[in-house]
């Protein structure tokens, strides 16, 4: 952002900072906050401060404070008006919705009696020290609305879908468990990458991806040209199920490693990774199976289990060679998706075991939903001028 030579704000702000050093966070996070729910308001009401014109949406009505808990510390924010009633800024939600997320899930394990010295004392500065049953179930009813809102919208055509699970600790019936939370992202007409959808399930077994699957059909997914996933037994099961007929590429960078456990000796790994690449960087399918060929009949002596693993599932890999070469390096494998688990994580690590399966899926949720207001606020994808 550039300002001009006459605005003294961005200075005086410097100074501030200058002097005070991180202590300024809270009121740097306020104005800029405060500034970015002006514009909005502006850009609600169609017109700017002063204005005039018959299209305008509503008339300005002032500022309402409202004392926020951030992980920075309390900040009171001035929140904008509109006479006609009907705007909220979303400025000042998007950031906030995992740390609420989060602090619900501390605050549910503080209430249960399950908390650590560690966790109470991150309650406690996050919520105060006072915390009810009856607080916490207010609070994440308020902020449930507004995430199964989101894993209920309308989809719409998506070309390109990606299918992932990870697994979290959570506490059932007095035992902990490894629930997982199956994910999908896609890619739409825009190019554009969205968070599509999330469930918690107690396993990756076909009916709870069958379920999961059929969820997204039900709100109005269409137009599937692709599904890029791992060969776990049951997403399979329900993908041939759900989406019969759909090509799937396997993702190739699951594929290499699990060659790995075929391969007979230490020393020969490296060499068999390099083999699989070669075929996976061919220029096109038919170069891509004439070097599997190869591959398999280098190894058919050597390691024969290798060999006939590599014949029975590389070909799940090679998919991607039916689609624009420009999209290739997007579709070959789910890596899109492995980072946005490794920032799901980033976040659970400090709940560590969630009490129960709701306060997961809550935190889960909050997470992907400002992940995916990011990809569709940003810039495109892929490009699918062919589609």
């Amino acid at each position: 952002m550039t300002y001009q030579a006459d605005c003294t704000l961005p200075n005086e702000l410097l100074e501030q900072i200058s002097e005070q050093g991180l202590d300024f966070l809270p009121e740097l996070i306020r104005i800029v906050i405060n500034n970015a729910m002006q514009v909005e308001r502006q850009k609600y009401l169609g017109v700017g401060p002063y204005e005039r014109s018959d299209e305008r949406q509503g008339h300005a009505n002032g500022f309402k404070s409202k004392t926020m808990t951030t992980r920075v510390a309390p900040i009171t924010f001035d929140i904008p008006q509109v006479r006609e009633g009907g705007f909220y800024p979303q400025a000042l939600e998007k950031g906030l919705r995992s740390e609420r997320a989060l602090m619900l899930a501390l605050a549910e394990m503080y209430v249960q009696g399950v908390s650590t010295r560690k966790v109470a004392a991150i309650t406690e500065r996050l919520c105060g020290s006072e915390i009810s049953s009856t607080q916490v179930s207010r609070a994440a009813a308020l902020l449930d609305d507004v995430l199964e809102a989101w894993r209920n919208r309308p989809l719409g055509t998506i070309i390109y879908l990606y299918l992932d699970a990870l697994y979290e600790k959570v506490r059932l019936d007095g035992q902990i468990r490894d629930a997982a939370v199956l994910m999908a992202s896609g890619v739409n007409l825009e190019g554009k990458r969205m968070i599509l959808g999330v469930s918690v399930s107690l396993g990756e077994q076909e009916l709870h991806w069958r379920d999961f699957l059929e969820s997204l059909v039900e709100r109005g997914l269409t137009g599937l040209e692709l599904i890029i996933s791992d060969a776990h037994v049951g997403l399979q099961a329900a993908r041939k199920a759900v989406f019969s007929g759909i090509p799937w590429q396997r993702c190739q960078f699951h594929l290499q490693q699990n060659a790995s456990q075929y391969v007979p000796r230490q020393s020969m790994k490296w060499e068999v990774a390099a083999d699989i690449r070669a075929i996976f960087n061919a220029p096109d399918r038919a170069q891509a199976e004439v070097q599997l060929r190869k591959t398999i009949e280098k190894y058919a002596h050597s390691a024969s289990r290798l060999a006939d693993w590599l014949e029975g599932n590389i070909p799940d890999g090679l998919a991607v060679f039916s689609f624009p070469e420009a999209h290739w390096r997007r579709i070959r494998t789910v890596n899109c998706l492995e980072r946005v688990c490794k920032e799901i994580r980033r976040r659970t690590r400090v709940a560590c075991i969630f009490p129960n399966e709701a306060s997961c899926l809550r935190l889960v949720s909050a997470v992907l939903m400002e992940i995916s207001e990011t990809w569709e606020t940003g810039r495109i994808y892929l490009s699918l001028l062919r589609f």
